[in-house]
């Protein structure tokens, strides 16, 4: 990291909420232009910046800001400068001058103590002189913590939100307790908590260490899918990664689950460690599933002349497990329809649909994402939405989604379709139950060989293995269907036969690339020009390369290089932006990768909030003046401000996981170099099930042998199927 000692001269761009800045400073005769997150400076401040030069295409060059030291103002013309910024709310030039006139070098001590001085002031009344002084003590306090917080090596973007949590007690905090910076209103990792306790004047109770490393590990563990872990995993786990022994993190996991920051729960006589929030969301979940499967609507007429009729009105014939379907769907009221491609799940859904809206039922379609939501409107006719959309998600002063539909708000709806069930996480699904009015029809669509969502849970496979619902699963795969090669070898992949790679008249390829550099130029051949020329593809929309893994030449991060200089290379007419190591261009093929509920965007007439982990847009246009990216997500246009652009990666590649509920006309796939923890069988499943039209592997056949035998599956830990075993069993 540069230091660059200079004066702060003019700022063109801030960002009250989280301190996102753009100002030009000046330092040794040179005026330059800073970026960063850094709080509030105001215009003539010494300050000592630490970051970054990067060169901008259009601005030239320019300083990214990390972290920034300061001092708070001590002359009378530093305070007169602090004053006539703006700064304090309804201090303008003109009172500054006033204020720093009558009390010189004790303004800031009159301010502070004794407002009712600056009354004596002609033009500041009694309340305003309040309103000053409360103001100023706010922005003194943020100042003087940032200052503190700083000399400890955390940026000053992470010192805003301890600062936000925390206030004026924030140095306090930190002191005292510096792995409080791990909860998730701050963010800052384990290791940097460990890094920034190293740095304090005083050495923390180690206790406080313990209990954040444990934390850490059950937190951890989430991302990799677990909603809790057993007591006997956990402990060693955590004892190694904080030098103990195992009785110490015994006893702090104790702790921690007296102090309800951790749960514990036996399960088949083993205990099991949560987080809270999992806990409920999983316990919810079952007791709102075991609800409803005793107060299903049980209706008990005769339904075979509506099926029949659904049967004329479509042009089809159901098979008995169609019709099953249909029956307990109407019957029952909750379902599990679950199938691979070609089975007939949406003539098996349309059906449902035709039914239910015969008889009346207002029917909410919904699907996890934006695509899958889009695809089921395409495929029924009628409009779906997300989840997220579907529940009204909003967001707390911790930038925390909460739905606006939940027990007491229910959403209006005789009946609920969700598509796409595997990938749906706990919290998600849990929120879903719980907002669906008592008596409402539940019925959940889904194909169990693909892979568990990317959050944390395994909400179909353990509503399957609970056998606490009816489940309908389709395995006949209908002749039309069996003309798709990529249909039949996606069942062959599933019984763990190898698929028929050596066809070439059908619309699944495979070639022999057993180099990763060599699969990696042949990847960027057939999205460039082979396919395009062959097919009309279109080489960012039509086209989808999902790879195994990030790592590697044929892995996501190589191959986004490689196609971004092959599908959209440098041009004059196009602008770009550097962040970091990456460059985003207009024209780029982009994907979200977390769930942002901050984020506006516009759909012709229509605006909303939001845009979620594996939505795929376009940037459409980098606004430098304002600081802002403009992508299209589908129909939707989104303005992100450059300090949310590590929420976006290059998505000309992405990994398998993240592809999951989209569908794209082409896939193009790199079978080589695949690490054995990921060459397992459901992952090229799902690979394959998300090619529409065309499919191309491009590798090493023996890979394709070693993932279509490898049948485990990564094991994660949750507890929905016991608890629903548990309830259903009292």
């Amino acid at each position: 990291m540069d230091e660059i000692i200079g004066t702060v001269e003019y700022i063109s761009f801030q960002n009250t909420e989280n301190g996102y800045t753009v100002l030009d400073f000046s330092s040794d005769g040179e005026l330059y232009t800073a970026t960063g997150n850094v709080g509030s400076l105001f215009c003539g401040e010494k300050v000592t910046l630490i970051g970054s030069w990067t060169v901008h295409p259009t601005y030239g060059k320019q300083f990214r800001i990390e972290s920034c030291r300061r001092e708070m103002p001590e002359t009378a013309a530093e305070m007169l400068s602090y004053l006539s910024s703006g700064i304090i709310k309804g201090v303008k030039e003109k009172t500054a001058a006033k204020i720093v006139e009558a009390f010189g070098d004790e303004s800031f001590y009159v301010i502070e103590k004794y407002p009712e001085r600056l009354a004596k002031i002609k033009g500041i009344s009694a309340e305003k002189a309040r309103e000053i002084s409360k103001e100023f003590i706010k922005n003194a306090a943020e100042r003087e913590a940032l200052i503190a917080l700083e000399k400890y090596g955390m940026t000053t973007a992470e010192c805003l939100r301890v600062f936000k949590v925390y206030g004026a007690r924030s140095v306090e905090t930190v002191e005292r307790n510096p792995y409080l910076l791990c909860s998730d209103g701050i963010g800052i990792n384990f290791e940097r908590a460990c890094d920034i306790a190293d740095r304090l004047p005083e050495k923390p109770d180690d206790a406080f260490r313990i209990a954040a490393g444990v934390l850490y590990v059950v937190r951890h563990n989430l991302s990799n899918g677990h909603t809790c872990l057993p007591r006997e995993k956990l402990i060693p786990t955590a004892a190694t990664l904080l030098g103990c022994s195992d009785d110490i993190a015994d006893i702090q996991t104790d702790n921690l689950i007296e102090q309800k920051q951790l749960v514990s729960y036996f399960l088949g006589g083993r205990e099991f460690i949560f987080m809270p929030d999992i806990f409920n969301a999983e316990k919810k979940a079952s007791d709102s599933i075991l609800f409803m499967k005793r107060f299903t609507p049980n209706d008990s007429s005769d339904i075979e002349d509506e099926i029949n009729k659904a049967e004329l009105i479509g042009g089809v014939c159901y098979n008995d497990k169609q019709r099953l379907a249909i029956k307990i769907a109407v019957e029952k009221g909750i379902l599990i329809l679950t199938g691979g491609p070609g089975t007939g799940k949406t003539t098996t859904l349309r059906g449902i649909l035709k039914v239910f809206e015969n008889r009346g039922l207002e029917v909410a379609l919904t699907a996890p994402t934006g695509r899958a939501a889009k695809r089921m409107n395409e495929l029924t006719g009628r409009e779906a939405q997300t989840i997220h959309r579907l529940l009204e998600v909003e967001w707390d002063r911790n930038d925390k989604p909460v739905f606006s539909r939940n027990r007491r708000n229910p959403i209006s709806a005789n009946a609920v379709i969700v598509d796409e069930l595997s990938m749906v996480d706990i919290t998600v699904f849990s929120s879903l139950l719980d907002a669906l009015p008592i008596g409402c029809r539940l019925i959940m669509v889904g194909d169990s060989d693909q892979l568990p969502p990317v959050g944390a849970g395994n909400v179909l496979h353990d509503l399957i293995n609970s056998k606490a619902l009816p489940v309908v699963e389709l395995n006949e795969v209908f002749r039309q269907a069996m003309e798709s090669l990529i249909v039949t070898n996606a069942h062959k992949i599933v019984r763990g036969e190898m698929p028929d790679i050596f066809r070439t008249d059908k619309d699944f390829f495979f070639l022999d690339r057993p180099q990763p550099y060599s699969a990696a130029a042949t990847v960027a051949q057939l999205c460039s020009t082979r396919l395009p020329n062959a097919y009309g593809y279109n080489p960012t929309e039509d086209i989808q390369v999902l790879c195994p893994s990030r790592k590697g030449e044929a892995g996501t991060v190589n191959l986004n290089k490689v196609l971004q200089k092959c599908l959209n290379p440098a041009a004059k007419h196009k602008r770009e932006h550097n962040f970091g190591q990456r460059i985003f261009r207009e024209g780029d093929k982009l994907m979200q990768i977390k769930n942002n509920y901050n984020i506006q965007w516009q759909s012709g007439e229509t605006d909303g909030m939001g845009i979620f982990n594996g939505d795929i847009g376009v940037l459409e246009k980098i606004d430098e003046a304002a600081h802002v990216l403009k992508i299209r997500f589908d129909d939707k246009i989104a303005d992100y401000p450059y300090e949310s652009n590590s929420e976006l990666e290059h998505a000309y590649a992405v990994t398998v996981h993240k592809s999951q509920g989209n569908e794209f006309e082409a896939v193009v796939m790199p079978v080589t170099g695949v690490v054995d923890q990921l060459a397992y069988r459901n992952l090229l499943y799902t690979a394959v099930t998300r090619a529409k039209k065309l499919l191309v592997l491009v590798g090493s056949r023996q890979v394709v042998e070693k993932m279509v035998s490898n049948n485990s599956k990564a094991k994660r830990y949750s507890a929905l199927k016991n608890f629903i075993m548990l309830g259903d069993s009292e």
